[in-house]
């Protein structure tokens, strides 16, 4: 994962676009990029589903 700032995280996902996306595709990875931090902090503190009830609740 990438440590640093938010500002140094921004720029360096920014960076690592090719030289054809758009702003579209930016907001996208900086999106998904945010998911996956707040994912990894929710997994940090315990906040997670068990396996078992995640698909219960998928097959509601």
């Amino acid at each position: 994962m990438v440590t640093g700032t938010v500002k140094q995280k921004i720029l360096q996902a920014v960076e690592g676009l090719p030289d054809t996306a758009t702003l579209e595709d930016a907001i996208e990875r900086l999106c998904f990029l945010a998911k996956v931090e707040e994912g990894l902090r929710q997994s940090d503190t315990g906040e997670t589903v068990p396996h078992a009830e995640a698909v219960r609740q998928f097959l509601k």
